[in-house]
């Protein structure tokens, strides 16, 4: 039986609008958040984080952003390059659009810079 949708996952899409066509997909603990077939953001306890770069999670940090950590297997702290989104943010589709459409330039720069890998027959 497939796992009901997340209620918050309308919450995002209807926020990021403006962005044009986004795609959530389940992943691990969370779900990842597409547009222009790369993955900008995530969402995780109901907190959307966006890709960043040092220019991106700077200006994030600025609004108080904080980055997106998890615990390994081994206890340690893991980081992420995803910022939380602004709690400014989260109230004005405009201003998350805005931050959105940022982190979808990080991703598609990221994606540009990877080496293509061709596929074995």
């Amino acid at each position: 039986m497939a796992k009901p949708r997340d209620p918050y996952f309308d919450f995002v899409e209807e926020l990021l609008a403006a962005l044009g066509p986004i795609r959530i997909k389940r992943m691990f603990g969370g779900a990842g958040v597409y547009a222009a077939d790369v993955m900008f953001a995530l969402v995780a306890d109901d907190e959307l984080y966006l890709k960043a770069d040092e220019a991106l999670a700077a200006q994030l940090e600025a609004e108080g952003s904080e980055p997106f950590t998890f615990e390994m297997k081994d206890g340690r702290t893991a980081q992420m390059k995803y910022w939380r989104l602004p709690s400014a943010a989260t109230d004005d589709p405009e201003v998350a659009s805005d931050w959105a459409r940022r982190a979808l330039d990080v991703a598609l720069k990221a994606k540009a810079a990877k080496p293509v890998r061709k596929r074995r027959k």
